[in-house]
């Protein structure tokens, strides 16, 4: 007898594979069942639609690249290492990335219209958690005197996503780390700036 977690487990793993390299709305319930080699019956018994299961893998995803994170940066000593590792997370994302098939957020985010409007609203959730974790380290190195009193930090929890998430769509899609490169030495300057 099959262990449910487990197999939902499997069923999250293998359609976020699907999802993120095929896209949301190309990926079917049989290209599922194909790569699980489970039934239609056995994913929907662990899943109430192919939208939830959608939405579950987003998350899913999300978890395991927040993780991977959050080990890069919980031994950092200061507000600007914790920020030098999250901007290098990202560094390998094209030739070594944490997931299969680049950034979960971006990818759902691209595909996440006003046609779906839950998995849009997840994705928020998702990038709102990103943002307010940067804000968080930004708020700590003021209090700590690690950087400058006074700076914005809803803007620099902005301009380094936008400028993460940009360079990875970009690099993606010329296929090589080139972009992705340019824009860290753009943003540990950046970082630097605001050090004390």
């Amino acid at each position: 007898m099959r262990n449910p977690e487990v197999t939902k487990q499997t069923i999250l793993k293998k359609s976020g594979i699907l999802f993120n390299t095929q896209g949301y709305k190309a990926t079917s319930i049989s290209n599922i069942t194909d790569a699980t080699g489970l039934t239609k019956g056995a994913i929907y018994r662990h899943f109430t639609s192919k939208d939830a299961l959608e939405i579950e893998t987003l998350v899913h995803l999300s978890d395991v690249m927040n993780e991977k994170l959050r080990q890069r940066i919980k031994d950092q000593p200061t507000a600007g290492k914790k920020l030098r590792a999250v901007v290098k997370y990202f560094e390998s994302y094209i030739s070594d990335p944490p997931v299969v098939g680049g950034c979960p957020l971006l990818n759902a985010a691209v595909e996440a219209d006003d046609a779906h409007p839950d998995l849009r609203k997840t994705a928020n959730t998702i990038l709102s958690g990103l943002r307010n974790s940067l804000i968080s380290i930004l708020e700590k190195g003021i209090f700590y005197k690690q950087l400058k009193k006074g700076i914005d930090k809803e803007l620099y929890a902005t301009l380094i996503i936008a400028c993460l998430e940009g360079a990875i769509m970009m690099s993606k899609l010329r296929g090589n780390d080139d972009d992705i490169r340019r824009v860290i030495k753009h943003l540990e300057k950046q970082i630097s700036d605001i050090e004390l």
